[in-house]
């Protein structure tokens, strides 16, 4: 028998996740394919934080998509009767004088006094190795990628959307204004699969990276800090005393297995960071939908208006997600114009 819907979602991480959420706003049906080939959304550490820490300055377009984000998720958790948004503190911990320097000039700036508190903090603080101080961020916290996806599987289960198995490029046939895949019609497919992308044929011209991606999960009964740590790695506590540390950047590897070359770099450098002793409960590998100007891959194919891209969301996913999402869908339903940063005809040339 034949199923009519609006759209067919292939992928759901947050890119896919954000979309769907988005159909469901505007009661629009549609099916999702997920093979569970991708990892990045449920490896990744889920953090929200505004301010590129490396330099001091507001990272692209936060402000604005943290006010999306934040009652988007909150939204989530009150029809699924989840808990995934946990808010917290962030401590950058200062290596120099030139750091506090920095971070005294950085927060005077209008979208950066939001977020940064300009006292240092002196303290010292148990377990934590930090000679010249901290500089504090409010406003930050992550969100639990994996209960927020799992759930949100079962939710889709629930109403017959999620279809567990690889989409099938060459089962794509192309009619005037709609779409058959198999046994489904379509007005639109929107490709949200992440390094994925690769396979894709009507899109894997595009630029992107992909960058391996570790992070390690420990025990550390003796830290007790309630807040992100933020140094050559992130600390970031998720309860009972186990803390997510990461992650690495290897843009050679394109697997999704951990490895001890990651682990050591980890290790190496927590060391550095924490002086408690820990032991290392996990691992995991992911790869991260990396775009060379860091900037998302959001658009229409070039030759088949049926055909869309909702991908390349980096290392902010979760900050990100549900403002391109609302983007991509009013561009698709109501011809609004997308920003030229995210669209995808910047690389047409």
């Amino acid at each position: 028998m034949k199923i009519e819907v609006d759209y067919i979602i292939v992928g759901l991480g947050l890119a896919g996740l954000a979309l769907a959420e988005t159909l469901v706003e505007h009661n629009k049906s549609f099916v999702v394919f997920e093979d569970d080939s991708q990892k990045s959304s449920v490896v990744a550490g889920g953090v929200y934080n505004p301010v590129i820490l490396k330099r001091f300055t507001p990272a692209w377009n936060a402000h604005e998509q943290l006010q999306v984000a934040i009652p988007f998720y909150n939204q989530l958790e009150e029809r699924l009767n989840i808990k995934v948004d946990y808010k917290f503190k962030t401590k950058k911990v200062f290596n120099s004088i030139g750091d506090e320097n920095n971070w005294f000039i950085a927060s005077d700036k209008p979208m950066l006094s939001h977020y940064m508190n300009p006292q240092i903090d002196k303290n010292k603080i148990n377990g934590v190795i930090g000679d010249f101080g901290f500089g504090e961020l409010n406003g930050t916290g992550r969100i639990d990628t994996v209960q927020l996806i799992n759930s949100y599987k079962d939710y889709l289960k629930k109403s017959d959307k999620l279809i567990e198995s690889k989409f099938e490029y060459d089962q794509l046939f192309f009619s005037e204004s709609t779409i058959d895949y198999k046994n489904i019609k379509a007005n639109k497919v929107v490709f949200c699969e992440g390094f994925g992308l690769k396979e894709n044929p009507f899109f894997n011209h595009l630029p992107l990276n992909g960058t391996k991606g570790e992070t390690m999960i420990i025990h550390a009964p003796e830290l007790k800090i309630d807040f992100l740590l933020k140094s050559s790695v992130f600390v970031m506590p998720i309860g009972d005393d186990y803390y997510k540390v990461g992650a690495t950047f290897n843009w050679t590897d394109k697997t999704s297995i951990p490895t001890e070359d990651g682990r050591q770099e980890l290790k190496t450098k927590l060391d550095k960071v924490i002086n408690v002793p820990y032991t290392i409960t996990n691992q995991s590998a992911g790869i991260r939908p990396t775009v060379k100007d860091r900037r998302p891959l959001v658009g229409i194919h070039s030759k088949h208006q049926q055909l869309a891209i909702l991908n390349g969301l980096g290392t902010r996913g979760v900050m990100i997600a549900p403002t391109v999402a609302k983007s991509l869908f009013n561009h698709l339903e109501k011809g609004t114009e997308l920003e030229k940063e995210i669209d995808i005809k910047r690389f047409e040339a």
